[in-house]
């Protein structure tokens, strides 16, 4: 068995890191944890009256298994509450803990490979085009019957990104040793075999 291998997935909204990281744990038998859902439940308790920093201390494991945490009010309160330095602390040890379970595991957000996870034995960092991703996310929430505009999902993209890489505490960039994949013109296929052609060199 695998003991203490992480792998660190970073990168903007719709890039196409959660699929990647989701097909790498499943490939490798690996744990994953998607840290987006950490903070979009505390966005969910925000919504709901709760103070921010009170909200990420009191999370519980069944605050993540909730639908409505993938609406995009959902979504835009996430990127505000991490952006909040005691929120993003709240939140460090249940990370770190995951990453280091035995086994391997999988961890994709936006600071994994810099800030919870620097010694992660791989670090990826996959993007794709603001377009790209907003078409990706308005196909997404329009299956899901939701009324929603390609104009106003691209704008909570781009709004999105500059709160994610303009924050003070732990802003959205590749670690300086990570690999990076672009999925703008790149079925996802090839982009979990480009992931896991590079986690194979490193076991």
């Amino acid at each position: 068995m695998i003991s203490g291998f992480t792998v660190a997935i970073d990168g903007p909204a719709a890039s196409g890191k959660g699929t990647i990281s989701k097909a790498i744990a499943a490939h490798f038998g690996f744990a994953h944890l998607d840290t987006g859902l950490l903070y979009r439940a505390v966005g969910a308790k925000v919504l709901a009256g709760m103070e921010p920093t009170q909200a990420a201390l009191e999370l519980v494991p069944d605050d993540l298994e909730n639908d409505a945490l993938r609406t995009p009010a959902v979504a835009q309160e996430a990127s505000k509450v991490a952006a909040i330095p005691t929120v993003r602390a709240a939140l460090v040890d249940f990370q770190r803990s995951f990453a280091a379970r035995a086994g391997g595991a999988v961890l994709d957000g936006r600071d994994i490979g810099t800030v919870i996870c620097p010694e992660a034995q791989v670090k990826l960092f996959v993007t794709a085009s603001a377009d790209v991703r907003a078409s990706r996310r308005f196909t997404e929430l329009s299956g899901k019957g939701m009324d929603v505009t390609f104009e106003d999902v691209l704008s909570d993209v781009l709004a999105r990104d500059a709160r994610d890489m303009g924050r003070v505490d732990a802003p959205l960039r590749p670690a300086e040793d990570a690999a990076q994949i672009d999925t703008t013109d790149m079925a996802i296929a090839d982009a979990v075999a480009a992931a896991v052609a590079m986690i194979d060199t490193k076991i």
